[in-house]
């Protein structure tokens, strides 16, 4: 089995439910913004010393497929899917995030991302997800993804990321100054 159809596929691609679609519409648009999320975590992860780093990120790309999947599913195949993003998938990374904003320092200013390969990289995710929450909210105005809970999640990964970030950063936490 080839990944490659050899039929040309002139810009189109199929959803999960098979259905044929444009590769610009907005279900493609939201879970490619996710698949390039989750590469950038990939590089974060590649480059990290830190399991505990590693196991964060390993989650949340294998969690980002879960919401991909919902992304990629027509609202009338939804029961098609075996998992959908519910309460229980939110409260495990509300859990990882209460217990790294326990123990991450927080900035009081803004910060420019930067302070170290790997938390540039985690910043660099958290603006692709920040994206991908952005093309999930106009599948839901369009009333495709009915789902409010892929969105709730999405902004949440994002935060996550952020304290990821710090916490990788350490003292190299590089605040924003004003310019004079």
């Amino acid at each position: 089995m080839s990944i490659t159809t050899r039929n040309g596929d002139k810009g189109r691609t199929r959803l999960f439910s098979g259905q044929d679609v444009s590769k610009a519409d907005l279900a493609p648009r939201a879970y490619g913004a996710l698949d390039e999320a989750v590469s950038v975590l990939g590089i974060a992860r590649s480059l990290t010393d830190s399991e505990s780093l590693a196991e964060h990120l390993l989650y949340i790309q294998n969690a980002s497929f879960e919401v991909g999947a919902e992304l990629a599913t027509h609202p009338d195949d939804v029961a098609r899917k075996r998992r959908r993003v519910d309460e229980a998938f939110v409260a495990i990374l509300d859990k990882m995030r209460d217990d790294l904003e326990a123990v991450t320092p927080i900035p009081k200013d803004f910060v420019i991302p930067g302070g170290n390969p790997v938390a540039a990289h985690l910043d660099h995710a958290r603006c692709v997800y920040r994206r991908c929450e952005q093309e999930a909210t106009a599948l839901w105005n369009a009333d495709f993804l009915k789902n409010p809970l892929v969105l709730v999640w999405l902004n949440r990964v994002s935060d996550h990321l952020w304290l990821l970030a710090r916490q990788m950063e350490g003292k190299a936490v590089i605040p924003r100054r004003s310019l004079k």
